[in-house]
């Protein structure tokens, strides 16, 4: 066999470490001036018809080890289809991918990449829809454009921006769905939400560390979710430039797309804890969370993260820092790298195209309960 490994692409990463008959030893590399890896990218060729093992040898030192058991790998042959390794094992430290690849070429994926060739796409799509106004921000410490899109012309003023985390490339596929969803005139949730809400929406915060293939962080090594309560151009122009936008129009409801590694789930995380807490402010987070609960099975609130206590949330982190600085009714959406254990899928796991359908879902709920949310002009 003459097999080979590349990362040198889009959101690639890995590091070849040997190849010794049809084992394949790998590394998964750290994000740029950081500890952080978890994420990997890369692409098999050679090994048509031939049982080969990936094992990713430091799978035990990556920021979230117990993200490995359970976790199936993401493979596809067109880069479109992201089917899941059956056999994918952690064992040892070491996270194994059992294949006989069908094809001479086929790429691996912690979860089904969303490159930044695709996210240009998505906005040269957006930003030529007649609904939508679109500015950059700014621009990244890498020279790349911080995309912004508006939508809408109602008085609840409405953010909703992903992939602070890079890694976390579910996070893209649901802005995808939910601008899908927006922007289709047939959809009558969507024509009232635009009229009783402007939707601001920023559909990669971390373009460089997408680019780079980081799991956590910027091209400085800086974790942008724990730098809202002072962003700076030096560390995190991402955070400054977006903030200096919510400061100039203020936020009434915000969600923050994410991914997690460990929880076999899709929850909400909020803003407890913060100096202003208001029961009232709870009361709308709460109605959003049933409103889901009971448009998507997909949803649920019996698994998530611990609950800050009283006057200690980390404002640093956007959710918290919304919420106490403009009373926002902020939350944090979390969806798995596995699968949704209450409605799993052998084939797929969690997939982008249940992302872009959970968006549909988020709004839904949004549309739901929207009467109910403070209006800022």
């Amino acid at each position: 066999m003459n097999l080979s490994i590349s990362s040198a692409f889009d959101g690639g990463n890995i590091r070849l470490v040997a190849i010794e008959g049809n084992r394949i030893d790998l590394e998964i590399v750290n994000d740029h001036q950081s500890d952080f890896y978890q994420w990997f990218y890369f692409r098999l060729t050679g090994a048509e018809g031939e049982p080969v093992e990936l094992r990713i040898v430091n799978a035990a030192g990556a920021a979230y080890p117990l993200g490995w058991p359970g976790y199936r790998a993401c493979m596809s042959y067109d880069r479109d289809y992201w089917e899941r390794v059956a056999e994918t094992r952690y064992e040892d430290g070491v996270l194994t991918i059992p294949v006989t690849p069908a094809s001479n070429s086929v790429w691996f994926a912690y979860f089904a990449p969303y490159t930044m060739e695709r996210h240009h796409d998505l906005i040269a799509e957006a930003a030529d829809h007649p609904w939508v106004e679109y500015r950059s921000l700014g621009q990244t410490l890498d020279g790349q454009e911080i995309d912004y899109l508006q939508i809408g012309e109602g008085p609840v003023q409405v953010w909703l921006y992903a992939r602070q985390h890079p890694g976390e490339s579910m996070a893209e596929w649901w802005m995808e769905g939910a601008l899908e969803k927006l922007l289709d005139d047939a959809d009558p949730v969507s024509r009232r939400l635009l009229t009783k809400a402007t939707f601001h929406i920023v559909p990669n915060m971390n373009p460089d560390g997408s680019k780079r293939g980081h799991l956590r962080t910027n091209a400085a090594g800086v974790n942008l979710n724990r730098e809202w309560h002072d962003p700076s151009p030096e560390r995190s122009p991402e955070v400054l430039y977006v903030l200096r936008e919510m400061d100039k129009i203020g936020v009434d409801f915000a969600m923050d797309v994410h991914g997690d590694e460990a929880i076999p789930a899709n929850f909400l995380a909020g803003f407890e804890g913060i100096p202003s807490f208001k029961r009232s402010q709870q009361d709308l987070f709460d109605r959003f969370s049933e409103e889901l609960v009971r448009i998507s099975p997909d949803f649920q609130t019996r698994q998530g993260y611990e609950i800050a206590k009283p006057g200690q949330a980390n404002l640093s982190m956007s959710t918290a820092q919304l919420a106490e600085r403009f009373g926002a009714v902020s939350m944090t959406l979390e969806m798995p790298f596995k699968d949704n254990d209450d409605l799993p899928d052998p084939d797929e796991g969690w997939s982008p195209d249940r992302s872009r359908l959970l968006a549909r879902s988020c709004l839904d709920a949004l549309h739901a309960m929207i009467d109910a949310l403070p209006k800022r002009r």
